[in-house]
């Protein structure tokens, strides 16, 4: 893919959200273009990845506890 901005950090957060929708694409056999869950639903999963993303900074803080 030919890089879309001047700002290659963009470039490369471009490029991981093309490859994160072919890979749910290709998983689930549908975008988020779907019409079939509810806001209340859309907001249920949104909130399920931010708590993962929680873990994920939790259990990365270890790493740097380690360091000291």
């Amino acid at each position: 893919m030919e890089n879309p901005t001047k700002d290659p950090i963009v470039n490369n957060v471009v490029e991981a959200f093309i490859k994160r929708s072919n890979a749910g694409l290709e998983k689930y056999g549908t975008c988020l273009s779907r019409e079939d869950l509810s806001t209340l639903e859309w907001l249920i999963h949104a909130q399920e990845e931010l708590m993962d993303a929680v873990l994920y900074i939790e259990r990365l803080k270890k790493n740097f506890e380690n360091m000291k």
